[in-house]
């Protein structure tokens, strides 16, 4: 067999690819009041499994013609007013959202066949919370943000790490490194949240809370 056969042969096939979910399922009846604290309830499940950055989420935004993009974030913090990450507002998701701040989040928990889907609006967070939170980056990571221009081209890596080794002179290790003024947080309120949980026979279980004046509907919707 030629090698570039032997290759062909050897890929993967995805429509052979069946995960067996579990039988347990998730009930309107365990549901937590609210989708934060729902969501709380599952983090902590994700964490506590070891799932690898449990805080990882795929954002995805559009822009001002609808075209969508998409790209994996982490999650710095929630509570009752939202989601919260943070970015280079010149980034492409920065722009797109600069044009129309509808978004949707969405963590990925495979080990646990479990998803949580957000949609909502995204808001940039004041700039003494962003300055808080920027103190407690790892240094490198500061200089990070100061070094990239996010989403613009570049010429070479050599150009990438010059911009940061010229910041690392500038700012040695363990003196305070300003947070960017294009550098920040953005909150997502959310206007639905929907828990997905994989059953057998792909009849998954997926309750979605949905705001309204006052407070939050749930709703169950077919797999």
């Amino acid at each position: 067999m030629h090698p570039a056969d032997a290759s062909h042969a050897e890929n993967p096939d995805p429509s052979s690819m069946r995960a067996h979910y579990r039988a347990e399922g998730l009930a309107e009846s365990d549901l937590a009041a609210g989708p934060y604290d729902q969501f709380a309830r599952w983090f902590k499940d994700a964490t506590v499994a070891g799932l690898h950055e449990p805080n990882a989420m795929i954002v995805s935004t559009a822009d001002a013609a609808g075209r969508p993009s998409s790209r994996t974030v982490l999650l710095k913090a929630f509570d009752d007013r939202g989601f919260v990450f943070f970015t280079n507002y010149n980034s492409r998701k920065g722009r797109e959202l600069a044009e129309n701040p509808a978004i949707s989040l969405l963590f990925p928990w495979h080990p646990l066949a479990r998803q949580v889907v957000v949609t909502g609006t995204a808001q940039r967070i004041g700039r003494d919370e962003t300055a808080a939170y920027f103190r407690t980056r790892p240094h490198g990571s500061q200089l990070g943000a100061w070094a990239s221009d996010q989403s613009a081209p570049v010429a070479s890596r050599a150009e990438l790490e010059g911009a940061y080794e010229e910041l690392a002179a500038r700012y040695p290790e363990g003196e305070q490194v300003p947070a960017p003024p294009h550098w920040g947080g953005y909150r997502i309120a959310a206007e639905t949240v929907e828990f997905w949980q994989g059953r057998l026979n792909r009849l998954h279980d997926r309750l979605r809370y949905v705001a309204e004046p006052g407070g939050w509907r749930v709703e169950r919707l077919a797999p």
